[in-house]
């Protein structure tokens, strides 16, 4: 249950939200994403709650990918366009810039590649890593204006995740975005890092604000970094 709950997003700002398991994470970027309505208190987007807008309209204002977000087994273009229809050069340029450039070569048929092989023999078997940069590249492809990432590079690696959030955050540019993830340091090129403990916000600010601060954030931030740096070495530090 989130509580006393005050957040404004600004056009072009990059948020991270972090916080232990259970802390509110996902029910606050579900709730933004109209996929729960908030039983009190009200979300307003340029000064309107957002249940007066359609919720159609209102949905495309957001590309969402969550930890458990799915494929299905269609070719690799339609699972990146969400659509039969698409644009064969922007779903190459997306996969690309999700860092499947060198995967996709490896396939016969490109972006005409079945995954699995539910409708072809020759379909493709994809690991966990593989699959959650090609949500990734679906987020791109959409090109929202919000975009929202809940852990989606949990079965990656340390070193991975920090390139994937590093060229991400590239790939956003102008847009506004939140990030979520348990990894502290893949939210250090953030603009501002809100920490949620108990369905509450606990702490806001930068890195360096945060760790100096002493708090929450500084807790988590000391139990991961031996584990940062035995897994990434300087890369972390």
């Amino acid at each position: 249950m989130l509580k006393d709950i005050n957040l404004k997003w600004r056009i072009g700002e990059k948020m991270a939200l972090v916080g232990k398991n259970g802390c509110g994470k996902s029910t606050l970027v579900k709730l933004l994403c109209r996929l729960y309505d908030p039983t009190e208190g009200e979300i307003i987007l340029n000064g309107i709650n957002i249940k007066k807008y359609k919720y159609e309209e209102y949905m495309a204002l957001f590309s969402v990918v969550f930890q458990d977000s799915k494929l299905f087994s269609f070719c690799l273009a339609e699972n990146v366009a969400a659509d039969t229809d698409y644009d064969s050069e922007r779903v190459t340029d997306c996969v690309i810039r999700a860092g499947l450039g060198e995967r996709l070569e490896t396939m016969d048929k490109g972006i005409e590649t079945y995954l699995y092989k539910d409708f072809d023999e020759q379909g493709v078997e994809t690991s966990g890593g593989e699959a959650q940069k090609l949500c990734l590249a679906r987020a791109i492809y959409k090109g929202s204006p919000f975009i929202v990432l809940d852990e989606p590079t949990a079965a990656l690696d340390p070193i991975s995740e920090h390139d994937i959030y590093t060229k991400f955050n590239g790939i956003v540019g102008t847009r506004t975005a939140i990030y979520i993830s348990h990894r502290l340091s893949s939210c250090r090129f953030c603009d501002e890092i809100t920490v949620m403990e108990d369905g509450r916000i606990a702490e806001r600010g930068n890195n360096n604000e945060l760790i100096q601060k002493g708090g929450v954030y500084k807790s988590l931030w000391a139990a991961q970094a031996e584990y940062y740096k035995d897994t990434a070495g300087e890369l972390f530090a």
